[in-house]
């Protein structure tokens, strides 16, 4: 078989990813070798693994390295305080790389992932040999990819991670010192970091060789000891949202919730999957079902304040199965980047996934947001063989209160009309009211 190479790979000059036979390798260019084998050989590799902040690889043959790779996620997909590991982990990885006679020569967001429930760096290529006075060339990039959007999600809004689909790299300087209030210029870390240096860059544009500085490396750790200060104390931009309470006001009794997440268990063994996506996971109740089992478990979620308390529960028990994401499924996360290439959409990342669950998401998808059942039934199909599906009637409680302030133009949002869209693309394999409720649980199969 022919090994494909990841378009998102070419612009790095070091080398580029590949598949073949299923596989993912790196091939390393005869250009980076001296810098690839100083990685090895002085014992840094060894160190960030040790402190988890690397992807392991295997070296094969020809300076080609197996990486054992990870879900890939994008900055914009991260609650704050993934955001915030993520920058983290990369000024850690910078300041054990100066210890070793290296550094970083980018901080992109991109090259962290989300590996057993921790943010490591997954571009090993990512290293070049120190130069003694030499500044840290990343530090431009680490305040466009990571200081300027978490101190617009810990000053103006959450929400504004979203701004990185459209600058792909990195937030403007100038922009995000726009958008951030005037409070943010009694924080000295953000006033240096970005409001001072949006001005400098403003300053120096068209000077083609800009400013050069010569600093000592003890310079360069207080530089990245004090981006670690500023990034460590940023809190997320808190504000009510509608679904971080969710399973406090739902219409379930206790025992209905037992029932139903018993009969999810049973289902979840039923299909015996390796890689479940629960979409609408919410803080993760349900997604947890499945990584308790030892189940590779993505759990998306629209509201990034429950995706936020998903992840600080990951990081309080220590959790290594699942990873709890941002997505909207009326507006999935599309393919950007040069050609549209570079970052894939959600769907083209869901190709090992062998069970989908879909619960209590069908009446704000249908009624909500006007989506037709048997397009929701394609897109489902689209994304895995199986799928775990809640159906929500009209004579439900929450149901009523979103058809309570609309006109019901909803005539096949029935039981027969769920089952009627979906069988295009399924074939029911159980089906199972939930007591207690107007609620039915589902396990489709794709025809």
């Amino acid at each position: 078989m022919e090994k494909e190479v990841i378009k998102s790979s070419f612009r790095d000059p070091s080398g580029y990813v590949y598949i073949e036979d299923g596989k993912v390798y790196r091939q390393i260019n005869e250009s980076y070798y001296e810098n690839y084998d100083l990685l090895m050989k002085s014992g840094l590799y060894e160190k960030l693994l040790e402190e988890k902040l690397i992807i392991p690889h295997k070296e094969m043959d020809f300076h080609v390295i197996k990486p054992d790779m990870t879900f890939i996620s994008y900055p914009y997909e991260w609650s704050f305080s993934e955001y915030k590991d993520a920058a983290l982990a990369t000024l850690k990885i910078e300041k054990i790389a100066l210890q070793y006679g290296m550094n970083l020569k980018d901080a992109s967001a991109y090259n962290i992932q989300f590996y057993k429930g921790r943010p490591v760096l997954i571009d090993t290529l990512s290293f070049e040999k120190y130069e003694e006075g030499s500044m840290w060339v990343a530090y431009k990039q680490y305040c466009q990819h990571f200081l300027a959007p978490l101190s617009l999600m810990s000053y103006t809004d959450l929400r504004l991670s979203c701004l990185m689909k459209n600058y792909i790299d990195g937030i403007p300087l100038d922009l995000a010192s726009k958008l951030l209030p005037f409070k943010s210029r009694f924080n000295l870390g953000i006033l240096t970091n970005i409001h001072i240096h949006a001005k400098s860059q403003q300053q120096h544009q068209s000077d083609a060789k800009g400013v050069k500085v010569s600093i000592s490396k003890f310079q360069r750790e207080a530089l990245i000891d004090s981006l670690i200060s500023v990034t460590t104390k940023l809190t997320p931009h808190v504000q009510s949202t509608e679904w971080e309470n969710y399973y406090t006001f739902t219409n379930y009794d206790d025992k209905a919730f037992q029932d139903k997440k018993n009969f999810v268990s049973d289902l979840i063994d039923k299909v015996s999957p390796k890689f479940v996506w629960d979409l609408g996971g919410n803080i993760g109740v349900f997604s947890r079902i499945a990584s308790e089992k030892g189940i590779n478990t993505l759990s998306f979620d629209i509201d990034p304040l429950a995706v936020e308390k998903s992840y600080l529960m990951l990081k309080e028990k220590n959790e290594t199965n699942i990873l709890p994401l941002i997505l909207d499924l009326t507006n999935p996360t599309a393919a950007i980047g040069f050609a549209n290439e570079e970052r894939e959409n959600i769907e083209q990342r869901a190709k090992n996934v062998d069970l989908i669950m879909a619960l209590a998401i069908i009446h704000h998808l249908a009624i909500s947001n006007n989506l037709p059942l048997e397009k929701i039934a394609d897109y489902f199909a689209r994304l895995s063989e199986n799928l775990i599906i809640e159906f929500v009637g009209k004579e439900d409680s929450q149901v009523k209160i979103l058809l309570a302030t609309r006109e019901d133009i909803f005539p096949d949002y029935t039981v027969e009309g769920f089952e009627k869209a979906f069988s295009k693309y399924y074939n029911i394999v159980e089906k199972r009211p939930i007591e207690n409720t107007e609620r039915i649980l589902y396990l489709f199969k794709k025809i």
